[in-house]
């Protein structure tokens, strides 16, 4: 079985020399369009593969993947074969649907792996909110006008700096970790109440507020919340808004918009040369005033909407994203042969 990895328009890469060697002690024939890996820091030499363009790619493989669908165009091309990519930013997925029906190919949508032991690690948007966790503290430091850690000198004192995380997800986890290293003072808020342990557990504090819907089959998502909760907590977390020099906010609910939890007039409060990193703009952001992809200003406060920070770190990124691309296809395919498992995995990818 002949697997073609493309160059995406992003700075990731869909496979990296380690997981090529994976490919091969499989048994598979790997194609790389030359040049994929440059961005993340991997030359065309590092891998021990044939590099060809992107035509040919397409052309000679039965299974293409790539990082991201945008990366994908002219979607006849690809006609019979098998896709897979991360279809999560896919503008109009009505008419991809069609598009690929009519050219008969079966795609599969790695941001939709359920939330799994079994599916663990195939699970891309873990790996890839780590990360980006990781990184939304790095770009606040870069940003703010202070330093994170308390300090005292011949000068004078410093104080730490004050972060609060909405949403403990995987995301919000790994900027309370982060946070905490770089000496940071960190509050935390989530609705689950299995949030609350892991939050202590890091050394920060939690936000408790009362009347939360819970839903042990979300897979670790947010779920939709009552008026009267989202409106006890803007309160309960606004207080603290006031005092902060950084909010990071993670808070998405599958298949539905994010929740608005920092309104305008709640920036309007918070301290002028403060820093908000909103890693939920993807699907309308936590913030109100939220550009994606942008960052924007209010009264001083330094706005940053961004989803896929995880992309900045394209070496780190790429490396996890391909290890779980093929613990899919080592999941998925039996004797050579792609199977149409009609399990949970499989059911919950297929587009």
């Amino acid at each position: 079985m002949k697997i073609g990895f493309l160059k995406d328009i992003e700075p990731r890469v869909s496979l990296t020399p380690p997981a090529h060697i994976k490919y091969v002690k499989s048994g598979y024939d790997v194609l790389l369009e030359k040049g994929a890996g440059l961005m993340s820091g991997y030359l065309d030499d590092n891998y021990e593969c044939k590099k060809l363009s992107r035509s040919e790619v397409i052309n000679h493989s039965d299974i293409i993947i790539c990082v991201d669908s945008s990366s994908i165009t002219e979607i006849e091309k690809f006609k019979d074969k098998i896709l897979i990519s991360n279809f999560s930013g896919e503008k109009n997925i009505d008419k991809f649907k069609s598009d690929i029906h009519k050219n008969n190919i079966k795609a599969f949508d790695l941001s939709k792996i359920p939330r799994t032991t079994i599916a663990q690690s195939m699970d891309i948007l873990s790996s890839m909110s780590g990360l980006s966790g990781y990184k939304s503290v790095i770009k606040a430091a870069e940003i703010l006008p202070k330093m994170f850690p308390m300090m005292i000198t011949a000068a004078g004192s410093i104080k730490p700096v004050k972060v609060v995380v909405l949403g403990a997800g995987v995301a919000g986890l790994q900027a309370i970790a982060t946070a905490k290293r770089l000496g940071a003072v960190v509050e935390a808020s989530d609705p689950r109440e299995a949030a609350k342990e892991e939050v202590l557990s890091l050394g920060a504090k939690f936000i408790e507020v009362d009347g939360a819907v819970e839903d042990k089959d979300a897979g670790g998502y947010a779920v939709k919340q009552t008026k009267e909760f989202l409106e006890r907590q803007k309160q309960e977390v606004s207080r603290r808004l006031k005092e902060a020099d950084v909010v990071i906010t993670t808070a998405q609910v599958l298949g539905s918009k994010s929740p608005i939890l920092i309104s305008k007039g709640v920036v309007d409060q918070m301290k002028s040369g403060s820093v908000i990193i909103d890693l939920a703009s993807s699907t309308g952001g936590n913030c109100e005033l939220t550009k994606d992809n942008e960052i924007t200003k209010h009264n001083g406060v330094s706005i940053v909407g961004n989803s896929f920070l995880a992309s900045e770190l394209a070496h780190d990124a790429s490396n996890l994203f391909s290890n779980n691309i093929f613990n899919f296809i080592d999941y998925m395919v039996k004797d050579g042969k792609f199977i149409d498992q009609e399990d949970d995995i499989y059911n919950s990818c297929k587009i």
